[in-house]
Protein backbone atom coordinates (compact mmCIF):
# COMPACT_ATOMS: atom_id res chain seq x y z
CA UNK A 1 0.00 0.00 0.00
CA UNK A 2 3.10 2.22 0.65
CA UNK A 3 4.02 1.99 -2.92
CA UNK A 4 0.63 2.78 -4.19
CA UNK A 5 0.63 5.85 -2.01
CA UNK A 6 3.76 7.16 -3.40
CA UNK A 7 2.64 6.26 -6.71
CA UNK A 8 3.31 3.09 -8.07
CA UNK A 9 0.96 1.13 -10.33
CA UNK A 10 1.15 -2.24 -9.08
CA UNK A 11 -1.89 -3.97 -7.15
CA UNK A 12 -1.28 -5.15 -4.25
CA UNK A 13 -4.25 -6.94 -2.37
CA UNK A 14 -3.80 -6.63 0.80
CA UNK A 15 -2.43 -4.25 3.09
CA UNK A 16 0.43 -3.81 5.92
CA UNK A 17 0.75 -2.39 8.67
CA UNK A 18 3.76 -2.20 11.29
CA UNK A 19 2.33 -1.73 14.98
CA UNK A 20 3.36 -0.27 18.13
CA UNK A 21 4.12 -3.01 20.58
CA UNK A 22 3.18 -0.87 23.57
CA UNK A 23 0.14 -2.19 26.04
CA UNK A 24 -1.84 0.61 24.88
CA UNK A 25 -1.54 0.09 21.39
CA UNK A 26 -2.09 -3.58 21.60
CA UNK A 27 -4.94 -2.74 23.35
CA UNK A 28 -6.73 -0.54 20.60
CA UNK A 29 -5.87 -2.92 17.87
CA UNK A 30 -7.48 -6.25 19.32
CA UNK A 31 -10.26 -4.15 20.20
CA UNK A 32 -10.56 -2.07 16.25
CA UNK A 33 -9.65 -5.71 14.73
CA UNK A 34 -12.26 -8.36 16.41
CA UNK A 35 -15.57 -6.84 14.90
CA UNK A 36 -13.44 -7.66 11.39
CA UNK A 37 -13.29 -11.61 12.53
CA UNK A 38 -9.65 -11.92 11.83
CA UNK A 39 -8.31 -15.55 11.01
CA UNK A 40 -4.66 -16.82 10.64
CA UNK A 41 -4.28 -16.52 6.34
CA UNK A 42 -3.81 -20.16 4.94
CA UNK A 43 -4.23 -22.20 8.18
CA UNK A 44 -6.99 -24.63 7.61
CA UNK A 45 -10.16 -23.59 8.65
CA UNK A 46 -10.79 -26.31 12.30
CA UNK A 47 -7.61 -23.98 13.98
CA UNK A 48 -8.28 -22.84 16.56
CA UNK A 49 -7.38 -18.57 16.49
CA UNK A 50 -8.11 -15.66 19.04
CA UNK A 51 -6.62 -12.15 18.00
CA UNK A 52 -6.50 -10.58 21.01
CA UNK A 53 -3.83 -8.67 23.20
CA UNK A 54 -2.41 -11.89 24.48
CA UNK A 55 -2.09 -13.22 21.30
CA UNK A 56 -0.55 -9.69 19.77
CA UNK A 57 2.35 -9.67 22.99
CA UNK A 58 3.19 -13.05 22.51
CA UNK A 59 3.57 -12.80 18.87
CA UNK A 60 4.85 -10.31 16.43
CA UNK A 61 4.16 -11.00 13.05
CA UNK A 62 0.27 -12.21 11.54
CA UNK A 63 -0.69 -12.81 8.31
CA UNK A 64 -4.64 -12.40 8.52
CA UNK A 65 -7.70 -12.18 6.53
CA UNK A 66 -10.57 -10.58 7.93
CA UNK A 67 -13.75 -9.44 6.64
CA UNK A 68 -12.19 -6.27 4.82
CA UNK A 69 -9.82 -8.22 3.16
CA UNK A 70 -5.61 -9.60 3.82
CA UNK A 71 -4.22 -7.79 6.14
CA UNK A 72 -0.44 -8.63 7.44
CA UNK A 73 0.26 -7.23 10.70
CA UNK A 74 4.15 -6.72 11.35
CA UNK A 75 5.91 -6.26 14.62
CA UNK A 76 8.93 -6.18 12.93
CA UNK A 77 10.02 -5.90 8.92
CA UNK A 78 13.70 -7.09 7.65
CA UNK A 79 15.60 -4.33 6.96
CA UNK A 80 13.21 -1.70 8.88
CA UNK A 81 13.18 -2.50 12.68
CA UNK A 82 9.79 -1.88 14.60
CA UNK A 83 7.05 0.56 14.56
CA UNK A 84 10.10 3.14 16.54
CA UNK A 85 12.47 2.58 14.27
CA UNK A 86 10.44 3.15 11.28
CA UNK A 87 8.85 5.93 13.08
CA UNK A 88 11.57 8.83 11.51
CA UNK A 89 11.18 7.29 8.21
CA UNK A 90 7.80 8.10 7.49
CA UNK A 91 5.62 10.56 5.66
CA UNK A 92 2.43 11.79 6.98
CA UNK A 93 -0.51 10.81 4.26
CA UNK A 94 -3.99 11.99 3.35
CA UNK A 95 -5.72 9.03 2.14
CA UNK A 96 -9.24 7.33 1.96
CA UNK A 97 -10.33 9.96 4.47
CA UNK A 98 -8.03 9.52 7.04
CA UNK A 99 -4.70 10.76 7.71
CA UNK A 100 -1.96 8.59 8.93
CA UNK A 101 1.96 7.62 8.07
CA UNK A 102 3.64 5.92 5.59
CA UNK A 103 6.95 5.05 5.14
CA UNK A 104 9.67 6.65 3.13
CA UNK A 105 10.14 6.08 -0.36
CA UNK A 106 14.10 5.28 0.31
CA UNK A 107 13.32 3.17 3.32
CA UNK A 108 10.66 1.09 1.14
CA UNK A 109 13.13 0.11 -1.33
CA UNK A 110 15.54 -0.60 1.69
CA UNK A 111 13.18 -3.08 2.94
CA UNK A 112 11.98 -4.53 -0.31
CA UNK A 113 15.74 -5.33 -1.32
CA UNK A 114 16.41 -6.62 2.34
CA UNK A 115 13.65 -9.15 2.17
CA UNK A 116 14.56 -10.77 -1.25
CA UNK A 117 11.57 -12.27 -2.86
CA UNK A 118 11.06 -11.64 -6.22
CA UNK A 119 7.72 -10.01 -6.05
CA UNK A 120 9.80 -7.22 -4.27
CA UNK A 121 12.58 -7.35 -6.94
CA UNK A 122 10.37 -6.51 -9.32
CA UNK A 123 8.90 -3.72 -7.30
CA UNK A 124 12.40 -1.98 -6.94
CA UNK A 125 13.05 -0.49 -10.41
CA UNK A 126 9.77 1.28 -10.19
CA UNK A 127 10.23 2.55 -6.77
CA UNK A 128 13.60 3.86 -7.55
CA UNK A 129 12.07 6.12 -10.72
CA UNK A 130 9.57 7.02 -8.34
CA UNK A 131 12.09 8.54 -6.07
CA UNK A 132 14.22 9.95 -9.10
CA UNK A 133 10.81 11.70 -9.80
CA UNK A 134 9.93 12.80 -6.27
CA UNK A 135 13.87 14.00 -5.70
CA UNK A 136 13.30 16.25 -8.98
CA UNK A 137 10.18 18.38 -7.09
Amino acid sequence: MAAILHGSARVTLDVDIVYDRGTPNLNRLAEVLQPLKPALRGASSGLPFKLDVTTLRNGLNFTLATDLGDLDLFGELTGGGSYNDLLPHSVDIDAFGVRFKVIDLVTLIRIKEATGRAKDREAIAELRVLLEEQSKH
